[in-house]
């Protein structure tokens, strides 16, 4: 098997909604330029998800190349436009919420609100997009994973996310095997669905996960955490629509560690400088592992 490669580029300009793929992308100390810079919010300031509501996925969000503004487009077709918030220019800022770890971010208007809420199940309450806009401060990465002062953007918990199209094709091969007279059930599930910003094809199965620290392209990255995976995985992301139980039951099945079901690695950039881009990745760039992990790994069935 040759040298690992970069298989494709994703990003989440808006936290749970859809996708961008680009064929490169900065990278910066707390994620790949412009991933999940954005999130909804609830009206206690707790973040909104596909977890919540799956028909979020549909929105698809477009950042303006000079990055002043936001584009959004609904699953109706509806498009709303709104000018990138800011504190320094007395936009209201609130304190909101991700996976119980509270930080500041910047309020956006009524008029993006109740465009949210016309397509948006009323058992939401009252939705609020929120822009983070002092990624560098607001929000540090769990200390046991991270350094003093690395930050993360609005994603889960960790400024990357990496997958193998190995493991998937694993995985795959698991479920088709678990459901032998169901083509359905046992149809084959895309990458899609995990919502990885890197991932790379050219490994073996779940070799990711023995992974310590890898460079790719010309940047290093801590591999820090697997990812455990919840129900956003179960969940078409075009049609915004829960498909049933798996991969969850197949990674319960056959790739967990202790009660996590985990699929993919969470990755921090290494950052020799104090710069705010560090680095571009694009598609095709060179995977190379620098060190793996003596600890426990996940129990492949």
């Amino acid at each position: 098997m040759g040298m690992p490669s970069l298989a494709s580029l994703h990003l989440y300009p808006v936290k749970s909604m859809y996708r961008l793929s680009p064929p490169s992308a900065a990278v910066q100390p707390w994620g790949l330029a412009g991933d999940r810079r954005w999130m909804l919010v609830g009206p206690d300031g707790t973040a909104l998800t596909q977890r919540d509501e799956p028909s979020i996925g549909r929105f698809r969000p477009a950042p303006s190349a000079d990055g002043t503004s936001l584009t959004l487009t609904g699953p109706d077709g509806a498009v709303h436009t709104l000018a990138v918030p800011a504190s320094a220019a007395g936009a209201p800022e609130a304190v909101v919420s991700v996976f119980g770890t509270s930080f500041s971010a910047v309020e956006t208007g009524k008029e993006t609100s109740a465009w949210l809420a016309e397509r948006l199940p009323a058992k939401l309450g009252e939705i609020r997009l929120v822009h983070l806009d002092r990624p560098a401060t607001s929000r540090p990465i769990d200390p046991e994973y991270a350094a003093p002062g690395e930050t993360v953007s609005m994603a889960d918990g960790f400024p990357l996310l990496l997958t193998t199209t190995g493991s998937l094709d694993e995985l795959n091969a698991r479920i088709a095997a678990d459901h032998p007279d169901d083509p359905v059930k046992g149809a084959p599930l895309p990458m899609e669905r995990f919502r990885p910003n890197l991932v790379v094809s050219g490994t073996a199965a779940w070799a990711e996960d023995g992974w310590r620290r890898i460079r790719v392209g010309g940047l290093e990255f801590r591999v820090v955490k697997p990812c455990g995976r919840c129900v956003v995985t179960t969940t078409d992301q075009e049609s915004g629509e829960r498909r049933g139980p798996e991969p969850l039951r197949a990674l319960g099945r056959h790739h967990r560690l202790g009660r996590k079901l985990v699929f993919g690695q969470n990755l921090v950039p290494v950052r020799a400088t104090g710069a705010e881009v560090l680095g571009t990745l694009s598609v095709g760039d060179g995977v190379e592992v620098l060190e793996e992990v003596p600890a426990p790994l996940p129990d492949h069935r």
